[in-house]
């Protein structure tokens, strides 16, 4: 089975990921809470005749696919958790969970590799080696990725070659994009509490300000990718929440805030928080407040190896044409952490297009309408495969 006659059979298979999909979008669960959703990729999965590893690094779920002989071994990765986020979607599927959907489309990531392990399981004929499949948890936060390494998800066997894929809604149904080399940013979190002295609004000059020193902290903070950082070398520092304060007459004695880092550059990114220390401390210190601020290191960036990504590309433009295997020259900011997985065997992750504008998946990962094109999920689950046949017939 190759090529036109797998995107085929990707389609008849289109109502059972669909039917998959909306169970889960229905059923959102947060990080390290996928219980629900991951006894039913078990359940899936050994209708398939296959024995699923359950509870793999917390809530993860593995299964091999076994060819007709020995070889090597290439994973496929999906991540399962949901976000906090209210859906405003009125579709008969809309999650049933107040304040949670799957707002960044890991439903659709989890039903397509369920359709995957649909197609290998009718082919376990048609090769050598085997593919591991990784339903993993908690993408969103805390991070799924390195608890189900340590739980050997990627031994036993070894795992060869990594792919995997994000729906994205800016790219339209029917194609992928692709990046080589580094494909995400390393995304860093901080909280800096600034402490003051509260008082009376009327009498500030009884008393140290946090509110006014926080809102220079904000300011000096976008100074380090302005005028401290290559203007070539990309940097984001964003201040997401500020907390203090009680009322418009009071004197905040403290102000909580919370924010992110992202950077491509390893050496550059082992920087910042030094640098945001000395201009929050000299801030404080010129005011007349004291500070205290926590800094975590997140996932590292995803980098796509070359051969992987050469081979992904191939078999991506044999299903669906040259013209519609898109090569995105620039990474994006955000974070993934697939990573992990890529720093463990040679990976490529892959940007899979979802977006329709007649039926409104329009919208961003992360929006409270965010919805995506289910067709979408086949296109995917032929692409997967096919990248995974000729991986193991090299």
């Amino acid at each position: 089975m190759k090529h036109i006659d797998l995107l085929l059979r990707a389609k008849a298979l289109l109502p059972e990921m669909i039917g998959y999909r909306r169970q889960f979008h229905q059923h959102p669960e947060l990080g390290m809470e996928e219980f629900e959703t991951a006894a039913k990729v078990a359940e899936v999965l050994r209708s398939l005749g296959l024995e699923p590893r359950e509870r793999v690094g917390g809530t993860g779920v593995v299964v091999t696919i076994p060819g007709r002989g020995p070889g090597k071994t290439i994973a496929i990765r999906a991540d399962m958790d949901a976000l906090p986020v209210a859906e405003e979607n009125d579709k008969p599927y809309a999650s049933k969970v107040p304040g949670k959907m799957h707002a960044c489309g890991h439903d659709g990531h989890t039903a397509g590799l369920l359709g995957v392990a649909h197609l290998l399981s009718e082919m376990r004929d048609k090769f050598d080696g085997q593919v591991k499949l990784l339903f993993q948890p908690a993408e969103e936060g805390p991070g799924g990725a390195e608890p189900m390494i340590r739980d050997g998800a990627m031994k036993d066997p070894d795992v060869d070659a990594v792919i995997g894929l994000h729906l994205n809604t800016e790219i339209p149904t029917g194609q992928i994009g692709l990046v080589r080399g580094i494909v995400s940013a390393a995304p860093d979190g901080f909280m800096i509490t600034i402490k003051g002295v509260g008082g009376h609004g009327a009498h500030p000059h009884r008393s140290v300000d946090a509110i006014a020193v926080a809102a220079q902290v904000v300011t000096a903070l976008q100074t380090i990718p302005s005028r401290e950082v290559d203007p070539v070398n990309p940097i984001v520092i964003t201040v997401g929440t500020i907390n203090g304060g009680f009322r418009g007459n009071v004197i905040a004695p403290s102000v909580t805030m919370t924010g992110t880092v992202r950077t491509l550059d390893p050496d550059l990114r082992a920087t910042v928080e030094e640098r945001m220390r000395r201009l929050v401390g000299g801030i404080c210190q010129a005011m007349r407040a004291e500070y205290e601020m926590g800094y975590s290191y997140g996932y590292p960036s995803v980098v796509n190896d070359n051969d992987i990504t050469n081979l992904v590309e191939t078999a991506a433009a044999g299903i669906l044409g040259d013209e519609n295997v898109l090569r995105i020259p620039t990474p994006s900011m955000g974070g993934e952490d697939f990573a992990h997985f890529a720093q463990e065997a040679p990976g490529c992750f892959v940007r899979l297009g979802a977006r329709n504008e007649a039926k409104g998946t329009v919208f961003p990962g992360h929006h409270p309408r965010y919805d995506f094109d289910e067709d979408a999920m086949a296109v995917g689950a032929a692409v997967m495969v096919q990248a995974a046949l000729d991986f193991l017939a090299q």
